[in-house]
C-alpha cells in the first residue's frame, strides 16, 4: 500500500513537472513564434507570365514554377489522396494529433529511426513558411504550438490551400497546379485517379519519389496511397482496382506556351526586369504585350519559308554529323537514339539519322522511334550540292550520291505529310511589324530560332540598310524644294580616299549609267549615283538633322556622300520606326511591345499609353520629347510610359512631302524594285528593297495605313549572300508572306491628297511643265510653291546636271 501511494505521487509529481515544463516551454517560446495572420496576406514566389495581347501564353519567367490555385478550384478526389497519404484526420483535429505524435515517437524510442511521422498537414504548414528544416525538438514544440495558433485563426480550407500551393514537389515545381503541369502537362482537375495519387505521393521524398526520378518508388508510393484510400471508403474497389493497373506516363513538360514567340517573351522579360528588378520572376506578374498571335504565327511561318527557300537556292552542305556505326546493331540503334536525343527540332526541321539506304529511297529513324522512308523523287533528289555562294554542283544521280547509313540530316514535312530532305539554313532573317500609328509590335522574328540562337536580329543587330534608307533622302530632298520631276544626272562618280590611289567608284546595281534622271524615276529603279549626287547637292550636314527630326540616332552616321547609299548601321526596328513615319502620314511613334502589367490579385499594374497618331489634333510645331532623351530599349521597356496621359504623337514629315514620297514607294511596287508585291494585289501598299555592297545584307520595307513591316536576311558573319541575291529575291518574298495575311482585315484605301499638292502635266524628259498638246505627257504631283515653270522652247534644265564623268574631291 505504501509502495502504491509513492508511486502515486510520484506519478503526479511527474505530470506537475510536465505542465510545468510545457508551460516554461511554452512562456519561452511563444513571444518569439511568428504572427500567423501574415498568412492571409502571404505572397508566394511565383513566375512572371507573358501574353499576346489577345491572351496567348508565349513565355514564363522565374526560378520557382508556382501556378497558386484557390480551395474550390482542388479536386475532391486529389483532396482525398492527399489526406490519405499524409494526414486522415484533417478535418477533426485542432492542428496536431497526439495518437499519431505518440506513434512517431514510440517508433523513434523502439527502432531509433523515424517511422510513419507524427506532423499533420497544419504543422507543415508552420514548418513550410516558418520554421527551417533542422531536426530538433525546440524546433518540433515551436511547430505544434505554431499549429495550433494557425488553427485558431485560419479555416481548414484556408490550411489547405496554403499547403497546396507552397510544398515542393521536384523539378522546380512548388505547389501540386505546377507539378501536375510539370509531369503530366495538364492541370490537376484533369488527372485520373492514379496520377492524383502519384502526385499526393511526392511529398515525402520530392526529389526521390517524384514520377520522373525515381518512378518505381513513386508507383509503390502510389499505390500505397491508392490502397489506403480503399480502405478507408474513399474509393470503390472497382475504382481502386482500375487506378493500380493504370501505367503511368509522366515526362518533364515545360510551359505550356501556345506558340513560339521568344523573341517577344525575351523583350517583355527585359522589359520587365528594367521596370521591376527581380521581383519581376517572383511576385506573379502577368504581362500582355502588344503582338497579335495570329500575325506573329504568320511571321515565324514567313521568316522559315523565306530562309529554307534561299537556302534551297544555293545547295546541299550535307550531313549535319555522322554518327560512327560501332559494336552491335542494338548498340549502333542506342549510339543513333542518344545523338537524336540530343539534337532538337529547329525551324520545323525534324532531325534524322539514316539508317540504309537503297537505290530508290533512304530508310531514317526518328527520335520517337519511327523508321519513315525517303524517296528519291521529290526527296532527295533536289540535293544539288553546294559549292560556294555562287554556284551549285551537279545533280545527285542516286541517293548514294547524298547520304550514307549515319548521317544525321534533317527533313521536312508538307501538309500532306510527305518529306523532304531538309537542313537548318546557314543564312538568318528578322521581321519586325509595327502599329504606324503608335510604334505597337504586333510580330517580331529575331531569327531562324530562338532554341538555335537568343541573339534578336530584329532590334540588336545592327547592319547597313543599303537603298533601304533612300526613301529619308528623298524625303529630305523633297522638304528643301526638290520635287519628284527634278532631274540628276545618272553618270559615273569617281571620289578620293585616304590616298591618291585610294578611290571610290559607286555603281548602280546593273553597272549601266542612265543620264539626266527625274528623282521619282531614280527611286523607283533604286538609281545609286542620282542618290550620291542628290545628297552632294543637299548637304550631307541638312540630310543628317533631317534624320534626327524624324527620329534616327544619328550619332554614328558617317558624315560622307557614302551616307546615299545607306552605309550606316540600323537595326531592323530602327528602319520599321522610321517607315512608320511614312505610313501614318508624317508623325514620329516610338516602338512598345507591352501593353499592360497585372499582378497576382488582378490589380492593374501598368497600362502603356503611347504616343498616337491624332489627325484631328492641333498641329505640334516641334517633337515632344521626354524629359531626358531614351535610348531604344528603355522606349521598348515603357520607362517614357507612365500612367499619365502621352502628348500625339508629334509631326515630324510635311504631309505634303509624305504623301509625295509614298506615292513614289507606290512605283517601288508597280513599276521598280518592288514588283513582286503586286501579287498581294492591292494597290495601297509602298515599300522600297535594299541591297549593299556583297550582297551582305538584303532588306525590304513596305506598309499600308495599317501595317508597317520590315525584313531583313544576311549571313552573321557578314559574307555574301550571292550575286544573284538582291531584296527583291530573299527579303520582299518574306514580307509578302507576311503582309499576305496581315492586310486580310485592312480594308484599301486611297490616301487624301494633302492641302497645298497640285497635280499637274510634266514632259518626262526635262521635269518641266508639259507643253499644250504635248503627247507622252504625264501626271506628276507637286506642292504647290514647288510646281516647275513652263519650259522655254527648244530648251531643257537639268538640276545640278555636271560633266559627264566627274571627279569629286571629297576627302573619305
Amino acid at each position: 500500500m505504501a509502495f502504491i501511494r509513492l508511486l502515486l505521487r510520484l506519478t503526479l509529481f511527474g505530470l506537475l513537472g510536465a505542465v510545468w515544463l510545457l508551460a516554461g516551454t511554452y512562456l519561452y517560446l511563444s513571444p518569439n513564434l511568428p504572427d500567423v495572420d501574415t498568412l492571409r496576406n502571404v505572397k508566394l514566389q511565383t513566375p512572371m507570365l507573358v501574353y499576346t495581347g489577345d491572351a496567348e501564353l508565349i513565355g514564363q519567367f522565374g526560378e520557382q514554377k508556382r501556378s497558386p490555385m484557390r480551395f474550390k478550384d482542388i479536386p475532391n478526389q486529389f483532396i482525398k489522396a492527399l489526406l490519405a497519404a499524409e494526414d486522415d484526420t484533417y478535418f477533426d483535429h485542432r492542428g496536431i494529433d497526439l495518437m499519431a505524435l505518440m506513434r512517431a515517437a514510440y517508433e523513434l524510442v523502439i527502432t531509433g529511426e523515424k517511422g510513419s511521422g507524427g506532423s499533420t498537414l497544419t504543422m507543415q504548414v508552420a514548418r513550410n513558411y516558418f520554421l527551417s528544416h533542422e531536426r530538433t525538438f525546440i524546433r518540433k514544440f515551436n511547430e505544434i504550438l505554431l499549429a495550433l495558433e494557425i488553427e485558431r485563426n485560419l479555416s481548414k480550407e484556408e490550411i489547405l490551400e496554403l499547403y497546396c500551393n507552397r510544398i515542393f514537389l521536384g523539378h522546380r515545381a512548388y505547389g501540386f497546379e505546377a507539378a501536375s503541369q510539370v509531369y503530366y502537362g495538364k492541370s490537376i482537375g484533369e488527372l485520373s485517379l492514379a496520377q492524383h495519387a502519384m502526385l499526393a505521393g511526392v511529398p515525402q521524398a520530392p526529389s526521390r519519389k517524384n514520377p520522373v526520378t525515381g518512378p518505381e518508388r513513386a508507383t509503390a508510393r502510389r499505390d500505397w496511397i491508392l490502397g489506403r484510400m480503399f480502405s478507408l471508403g474513399y474509393i470503390n474497389n472497382k475504382d481502386y482496382e482500375t487506378a493500380i493497373k493504370e501505367v503511368d506516363d509522366a515526362r518533364l513538360h515545360s510551359p505550356r506556351l501556345k506558340f513560339a514567340a521568344q523573341y517577344a517573351a525575351e523583350m517583355a522579360r527585359q522589359a520587365m526586369l528594367a521596370r521591376y528588378g527581380q521581383a519581376a520572376y517572383t511576385n506573379g506578374y502577368r504581362v500582355y504585350t502588344t503582338i497579335d498571335s495570329r500575325l506573329q504565327r504568320a511571321a515565324n511561318r514567313a521568316v522559315i519559308a523565306g530562309l529554307i527557300a534561299y537556302d534551297q537556292r544555293h545547295g546541299y552542305r550535307g550531313a549535319e554529323q555522322h554518327i560512327s556505326a560501332i559494336g552491335s546493331k542494338e548498340e549502333v540503334i542506342q549510339q543513333w537514339r542518344s545523338a537524336l536525343s540530343d539534337t532538337k527540332p529547329t525551324a520545323n526541321l525534324v532531325p534524322a539519322i539514316v539508317t540504309s539506304v537503297q537505290n530508290d529511297k533512304a530508310t531514317l529513324l526518328l527520335a520517337d522511334g519511327s523508321t519513315p522512308e525517303l524517296p528519291w523523287e521529290n526527296g532527295i533528289r533536289q540535293a544539288r550540292p553546294y559549292l560556294s555562294e555562287n554556284a551549285r554542283g551537279a545533280a545527285p544521280k542516286k541517293p548514294q550520291d547524298v547520304l550514307t547509313p549515319g548521317d544525321l540530316i534533317r527533313i521536312r514535312k508538307n501538309e500532306e505529310g510527305a518529306i523532304t530532305l531538309a537542313q537548318i539554313p546557314a543564312a538568318q532573317a528578322a521581321l519586325i511589324s509595327l502599329n504606324p500609328d503608335n510604334g505597337a509590335i504586333i510580330s517580331i522574328v529575331g531569327g531562324l530560332g530562338f532554341e538555335q540562337s537568343k541573339f534578336n536580329r530584329a532590334t540588336q543587330a545592327k547592319r547597313q540598310p543599303g537603298s533601304n534608307f533612300k526613301p529619308f533622302l528623298y524625303s529630305a530632298a523633297i522638304d528643301a524644294g526638290y520635287t519628284a520631276a527634278s532631274l540628276i544626272n545618272d553618270a559615273p562618280i569617281v571620289m578620293e580616299g585616304q590616298s591618291e590611289h585610294d578611290l571610290w567608284r559607286p555603281e548602280n546595281d546593273e553597272g549601266k549609267f542612265y543620264g539626266p534622271t527625274r528623282l521619282r524615276w531614280a527611286l523607283t529603279k533604286s538609281r545609286n549615283l542620282v542618290s550620291i549626287r542628290l545628297l552632294q547637292q543637299l548637304g550631307v550636314k541638312q540630310l543628317i538633322e533631317y534624320a534626327q527630326y524624324l527620329g534616327f540616332d544619328t550619332a554614328k552616321f558617317p558624315t560622307e556622300l557614302s551616307l546615299a547609299l545607306g552605309t550606316q548601321t540600323l537595326t531592323p526596328l530602327e528602319i520599321a520606326t522610321g517607315y512608320a513615319v511614312l505610313a501614318n502620314g508624317g508623325y514620329r511613334v516610338e516602338p512598345y511591345i507591352i501593353e499592360r502589367v497585372i499582378d497576382v490579385d488582378g490589380t492593374e499594374l501598368f497600362s502603356a499609353t503611347p504616343m498616337t497618331v491624332c489627325r484631328d489634333c492641333a498641329p505640334t510645331a516641334e517633337p515632344q520629347h521626354p524629359p531626358e532623351e531614351l535610348r531604344m530599349e528603355e522606349i521598348i521597356a515603357g520607362v517614357g510610359n507612365s500612367q499619365a496621359r502621352m502628348p500625339p504623337a508629334p509631326r515630324v514629315m510635311d504631309e505634303r512631302v509624305q504623301f509625295i514620297v509614298n506615292s513614289m514607294l507606290q512605283d517601288v511596287i508597280t513599276r521598280g524594285t518592288g514588283r513582286r508585291a503586286m501579287a498581294l494585289k492591292r494597290n495601297d501598299i509602298a515599300g522600297k528593297t535594299g541591297t549593299t555592297n556583297g550582297p551582305m545584307d538584303v532588306w525590304f520595307s513596305g506598309y499600308n495605313r495599317d501595317v508597317v513591316t520590315t525584313t531583313w536576311v544576311g549571313f552573321d558573319n557578314y559574307t555574301p549572300l550571292g550575286r544573284r541575291e538582291f531584296g527583291g529575291t530573299a527579303a520582299l518574298p518574306i514580307w509578302i508572306d507576311y503582309m499576305r495575311e496581315a492586310l486580310k482585315d485592312s480594308p484599301q484605301a486611297a490616301r487624301p491628297i494633302p492641302t497645298g499638292i497640285v497635280t499637274v502635266k510634266i514632259d518626262p524628259d526635262t521635269g518641266q511643265l508639259a507643253r499644250m498638246g504635248q503627247r507622252n505627257a504625264i501626271f506628276e504631283y507637286f506642292k504647290k510653291e514647288d510646281v516647275p515653270q513652263r519650259q522655254q522652247p527648244g530648251r531643257s534644265h537639268t538640276a545640278g546636271e555636271p560633266d559627264a564623268y566627274d571627279r569629286i574631291n571629297d576627302i573619305f
